[in-house]
């Protein structure tokens, strides 16, 4: 049975069902091992893993956008189910795999966008945003930074209202960045931080997150 011939579908509280679209175009230049997505984590890949997450956390279909080395990332892993589609111009920023995950979602569907750099996500970090989202809305995993402030973070949930608007504000390497600075009143942080860590796989330095 085909999971995306329910993306006109409510779920239990009444939204749209969820897409999640995990960005893994990049190519690594900073860590130097090549793309993140192939990085080993838990006996498979980096992002094998994680979109594994997002869907057994509740995303009714998860869409992994690739780009740098995308034939060798295909040939490396195993996507199962999940949609798989490319970036040709993920050099030029993130906004185009953000653009590409979102066509490439079910029609009816909000979006989760989460990164493949977050090694410390959870089944119950995307459980929680999917429960916490409201129609409308655009919903943030956050954490607090030193002061105890929540910082916004990923994954974040653009309601099905939203993504086409929020896909046509994206550019450069911002993401969605700017639509959401334009819309600070319709952002819902959800503190997380007591289920996983938001942190980003950047450097060296931060490979232990692959230990977890």
């Amino acid at each position: 049975m085909d999971r995306r011939a329910y993306g006109e579908d409510m779920t239990d509280t009444g939204t749209a069902p969820t897409t999640g679209v995990l960005l893994a175009a990049g190519a690594g230049t900073r860590l130097g091992r090549g793309p993140k997505a192939l990085l080993p984590f838990r006996g498979r890949t980096l992002v094998e893993v994680l979109a594994d997450t997002l869907f057994d956390g509740g995303c009714r279909e998860v869409v992994v956008v690739l780009g740098a080395d995308a034939d060798h990332v295909r040939r490396s892993t195993d996507l199962g189910p999940h949609v798989v589609v490319e970036n040709e111009n993920w050099a030029k920023g993130m906004a185009g795999s953000f653009r590409a995950g979102i066509e490439a979602a079910a029609p009816g569907n909000s979006i989760m966008v989460a990164l493949v750099d977050q090694p410390g996500l959870t089944p119950t970090a995307v459980s929680r945003l999917l429960g916490s989202h409201r129609p409308g809305r655009v919903t943030a995993a956050a954490y607090p930074d030193e002061s105890g402030h929540l910082k916004r973070r990923h994954p974040v949930i653009f309601d099905v209202a939203l993504r086409s608007e929020a896909a046509a504000a994206a550019h450069g390497d911002t993401g969605a960045r700017s639509f959401l600075k334009a819309h600070p009143g319709l952002v819902d942080l959800v503190d997380c931080s007591d289920l996983c860590s938001g942190e980003d796989l950047d450097t060296k330095a931060q490979l232990h997150l692959l230990d977890h």
